[in-house]
């Protein structure tokens, strides 16, 4: 008699192993497969955008209901992350399904049914189109582009009426995606950019084995047109990086409610300005602060300034301060017992610099005021370049550091870096000086210090001069910089009222940028990758191609790599 076969609650438990073979064994092993696409883009995805949303909750210790509602809309369908995969893995489903549709079977022995028909006559009607394969997979990207931002401004309206969202000092009516439509506008012009540059330096990205043979360059064709691209892209980067700095800085003075408020708490930070002086400096602009015409309503302004420096209050006051360079200015410094600025008007420069170089008793001196705080930047800047060049050594090949050669690049070049923010700062100090005391103010003491102190005197020289600093960094950095301040940039110049209407012209607007751009990166990915640099050409690649592994394999990569020494031992043999 046999014994009873064990229950269900007595069998032994499968293997951990044989699970996770299990659970590979339902994702495709090729790293470019649409749904392999779609779980790296979801998993990336969630990552930008839970992480940010949790780390305040955590630090501010917010109650559970908050971080169950923060937790439902980032994984919603709605979501960031669920719209971004269906805007990018979207278009690679539909590209499969093109791909099928171009290798339908008509031959005559396949059963012919409606459905089959009907895929014979769009397959017909889309050959006679003549569509590229770069043309297809644009059209692609697309329809699931358009429908992954119109999700994604649905989810982002919705989660705006939130208590969480509302705190974060958002303006009212402006778009929630408009930082990422501008990167992605920002990286799609690029693009085309770098596919200019490749073709006016007569450089090529294929193989010569891919080429015509007339077509072929020799080594030394093949350096010389790469050293063109080269040098054109790098005058590129740095006209764009000068030209968005000088807008940065300017709307920083005079605008700030145009840039981000953790954009302009750095600069802030790294100017070391009073909020008074900057006060007056906007006063001045809006001609509520004059020292022709004085500033009733704001008399106090720079008086409590002074005060607060240990200087006589009349130094602040624009009702008493000389608006003109020449004698008169002379008359009025001999009675304040002045001698640094003989010459010239306007405020002294003891409140410019602010408290930089008093305990030196050097606060009357433009050069001693750019050099300190020079110093000051660079020993901060080091402080943070350092970590920037070493870690993603350390966490990818720490086994380079080994090299005592790659320890002094890192080192190199993290004082390089420091040594460009350095300048940054320093020209720019320097270059308001330069024109409202030491030079130009001089040289046209009949020129109103309201012009001088004015949006278009030393602020505007200062903001023209500093971006020029990007020429000390390395090519490459300067590309990096140069795309991570033009979105900024590019807001900055959009109208205010434009940006924060929120009327449908604007969402519709947003949204044909938002497709274009998408579509055209995610195009470039895949057939033109060339023209992807920096992050834009990582992240996408990630995405589109894959790592080197794909995300979940179903071979062993041993066996594989076995299987191939073998394959090749024997093709070896006679």
């Amino acid at each position: 008699m046999q014994p009873p076969p064990p229950s269900s609650s007595s069998a032994p438990s499968r293997p951990p192993s044989q699970w996770l073979h299990r659970i590979n064994s339902l994702f495709p092993s090729d790293p470019s497969h649409p749904l392999q696409i779609s779980v790296r883009t979801y998993s990336l995805a969630l990552l930008l955008s839970l992480g940010p949303s949790l780390v305040p909750l955590v630090t501010r210790r917010t109650s559970r209901h908050v971080l169950k509602r923060v937790l439902a809309r980032e994984f919603s369908p709605k979501g960031f992350a669920f719209s971004v995969t269906l805007a990018l893995g979207g278009g690679a489903f539909i590209r499969e399904l093109w791909r099928l549709l171009d290798n339908l079977d008509d031959s005559d022995s396949a059963p012919e049914t409606p459905a089959r028909a009907a895929a014979l006559k769009l397959r017909a009607w889309i050959a006679s189109r003549k569509l590229s394969s770069a043309q297809k997979t644009f059209l692609s990207n697309v329809i699931s582009s358009s429908l992954g931002i119109i999700l994604l401004q649905a989810g982002r309206a919705q989660s705006s009426s939130s208590s969480v969202l509302r705190a974060s000092g958002k303006e009212p009516g402006a778009s929630r995606t408009l930082d990422l439509t501008l990167l992605l506008l920002v990286r799609a012009l690029d693009a085309a950019v770098q596919s200019f540059v490749a073709r006016k330096s007569g450089s090529r990205r294929e193989s010569d084995a891919e080429r015509p043979i007339a077509l072929q360059q020799t080594a030394q064709e093949r350096l010389a047109s790469g050293l063109r691209r080269e040098a054109l892209r790098t005058q590129i980067d740095s006209f764009v990086f000068w030209a968005c700095s000088a807008r940065i800085m300017w709307c920083f003075f005079y605008d700030p409610q145009r840039l981000p408020k953790s954009y302009t708490k750095w600069i802030h930070t790294l100017a070391g300005l009073d909020p008074r002086l900057l006060e007056a400096l906007r006063l001045i602009r809006t001609k509520q602060w004059s020292y022709r015409n004085g500033s009733p309503s704001h008399s106090e302004l720079l008086r409590t300034y002074a005060r607060d420096l240990g200087h006589p209050a009349a130094w602040g006051d624009p009702a008493v301060l000389p608006a003109y360079g020449g004698p008169q200015a002379d008359k009025v410094w001999t009675q304040f017992g002045l001698t640094s600025r003989r010459g010239v008007g306007g405020i002294p420069c003891q409140l410019v610099h602010g408290e930089v170089g008093s305990s030196l008793g050097l606060e009357q001196s433009c050069t001693a005021n750019a050099g300190l705080r020079g110093i000051k930047v660079f020993l901060e800047a080091v402080a943070i370049y350092l970590p920037v060049q070493f870690v993603p050594v350390i966490l990818s090949r720490p086994q380079a550091l080994l090299d005592p050669r790659n320890v002094l690049g890192a080192i190199l070049g993290a004082l390089r870096s420091a040594t460009f923010l350095t300048t940054f700062v320093t020209s720019y100090w320097y270059s308001v000086c330069v024109t409202r005391s030491l030079v130009f103010a001089r040289l046209f003491p009949f020129v109103s210090h309201d012009f001088w102190d004015g949006p278009y005197g030393g602020v505007l020289a200062g903001c023209l001069v500093c971006g020029s600093s990007i020429w000390i960094e390395n090519g490459r950095r300067r590309g990096e910089m140069a795309l991570y301040v033009l979105p900024r940039a590019v807001r900055a110049c959009l109208p205010a009222a434009w940006v924060r209407g929120g009327n449908a012209g604007v969402r519709l607007a947003e949204r044909i940028t938002f497709v274009l751009s998408l579509s055209s990166l995610l195009t470039a990915a895949s057939h033109h990758p060339h023209t992807l640099r920096g992050l834009s050409r990582w992240g996408l690649r990630f995405i589109v191609k894959g790592p080197t592994v794909a995300f979940w394999k179903n071979d062993d990569p041993p066996k594989q790599k076995q299987a191939a020494l073998e394959t090749q031992r024997a093709d070896s043999r006679p």
